[in-house]
């Protein structure tokens, strides 16, 4: 029997460790098709050195869209939230209502105060005929009139109340976000959703110091769409910064009316042409080099052998070219392809 046992254990060992093999085998085996990039090893990418180059009479300036209107909706009342009507991503209208709090006491202590007052109505009517008759005192008379006025101010502000249990949207757009779900207890305050309008949009561009003043207030632009290509898009100079940041730029908003056909949405890249007499000549970087937004550019610089991300200050552009204020220098090199791969400090090297 001891024999058996001992006969059946060797044989369960040798199995597993067969098995064992057979998987080491077949993990070995697919390590070897899984090809893993080595952090160490360098990434092949093209480069540049920045170049003067002339910005002819039309002059372009890089930027951002953001939403005309972006607000979050909020109750002044409190209570459960007892329904909602709205989605993320569902477009709604001025006056539209959004969202309804449990109004069921406010409601129950509008019907006692509207009764309270009825009676109080009735008593201030009887006194009145008793004073005339100089039954009672004036003072008591004054003093039933008082009350009804009092009744009355509480009902008014029962009525605020119930009224702060419905919220609706001040105005047109869509419910970007949705910040609480249904039985969600709401205090005075706590936003609801988030309603953002895209009807307008604020486009705001960095002008170098010596182009600010070919701008101003009210004056009508052009503005073009990165996604859109040369599609021009009217729209009017809203704001214009009366001080400069470290870099002697100068921060301009331009609004622009959307439309149906060609839909801008917010965070979309932008840029404002302005015709000019005279050419520009300045130190600048290929476009296609430029990394992240434009409120923020950047490009990799290749320093001893690694992609550097680097911040630069931009001015005038157009459909090649980005003008260099400072943050970069004729000597830096700059990645013009093969970004896509690059993270800070990644080994790189170039074709020589």
């Amino acid at each position: 029997m001891n024999k058996r046992v001992i006969i059946i254990g060797i044989g369960a060992v040798v199995v597993i460790g067969l098995g064992a093999m057979k998987l080491m085998s077949n993990k070995k085996a697919v390590e070897a098709k899984l090809y893993i990039r080595d952090a160490s090893e360098a990434i092949l990418v093209e480069a540049t050195k920045p170049t003067v180059h002339t910005f002819e009479s039309s002059l372009s300036f890089l930027g951002t869209f953001d939403a005309a209107r972006q607000n979050n909706l909020a109750s002044d009342g409190s209570g459960k939230l007892v329904k909602l009507y709205v989605e993320e991503g569902d477009v709604v209208s001025a006056g539209q209502q959004i969202a309804k709090l449990d109004d069921e006491m406010i409601l129950l202590q509008i019907q006692s105060a509207q009764l309270n007052l009825d009676n109080l109505k009735n008593d201030n009517a009887r006194y009145a005929s008793l004073k005339r008759d100089n039954v009672i005192a004036s003072a008591e008379a004054e003093k039933i009139d008082l009350a009804v006025k009092t009744t009355e101010v509480q009902l008014k502000q029962l009525q605020k109340q119930l009224r702060s249990t419905s919220i609706v949207a001040p105005y047109s757009g869509i419910v970007t976000k949705k910040m609480v779900d249904l039985g969600s207890m709401i205090g005075p305050g706590t936003p609801i959703v988030e309603l953002t309008d895209i009807s307008a949009l604020k486009l705001t561009i960095s002008v170098p110091e010596r182009d600010v003043l070919k701008f101003t207030k009210g004056q009508t632009i052009d503005a073009n769409v990165d996604v859109y290509g040369d599609a021009d898009f009217k729209g009017k100079i809203s704001q214009i910064a009366v001080q400069a940041d470290a870099s002697h730029n100068f921060k301009i908003q331009a609004t622009i009316q959307n439309n149906s056909t060609n839909r801008i949405m917010a965070g979309m890249y932008g840029s404002v042409s302005l015709s000019n007499s005279k050419s520009t000549t300045a130190l600048s970087v290929p476009r296609k080099a430029l990394i992240g937004s434009s409120k923020k550019p950047q490009v990799y610089v290749i320093k001893n052998g690694k992609a550097i991300l680097t911040s630069f200050n931009a001015g005038t552009s157009d459909g090649d070219y980005i003008e260099v204020v400072s943050g970069l220098t004729k000597a830096d090199q700059i990645v013009t392809k093969g970004q896509v791969n690059l993270q800070n400090n990644s080994n790189v090297k170039t074709n020589k």
